[in-house]
């Protein structure tokens, strides 16, 4: 899996988590948040409403009227259990290549090493 592709799963994977413990959100709020451009958090959320993924509706009481109310539909929460399960098996591989990394350096310097 390249970088690119990483990192879409792993916008994903956060978009869904913020959406299932928060439902108000702005794309630019939501874009700060992730550290992702609003064009990207645009794209995503397009994707899963078009996938019937995420129902988007606007606020009632929103002044900008750039606030939506983001909402997990039932396939929803299917896929966001499916991205997290891949989302925790990426982290764990990633993990894991990384205490190889750590082992390998201290083998390097020697047994000095914290």
């Amino acid at each position: 899996m390249n970088q690119e592709n990483k990192f879409n799963r792993d916008v994903e994977y956060y978009l869904l988590k913020e959406i299932a413990s928060r439902s108000e959100f702005t794309q630019l709020e939501l874009a700060k948040k992730l550290g992702v451009s609003v064009g990207k958090v645009n794209y995503v959320l397009s994707a899963f409403v078009k996938k019937g993924i995420v129902k988007m509706e606007n606020f009632k009481q929103s002044k900008s009227k750039k606030g939506y109310l983001y909402l997990l539909t039932h396939d929803g929460i299917k896929k966001k259990k499916l991205v997290t399960l891949n989302f925790i098996k990426r982290k764990v591989k990633e993990y894991e290549r990384l205490e190889q990394e750590i082992r390998n350096a201290k083998h390097e310097i020697g047994k000095e090493a914290v």
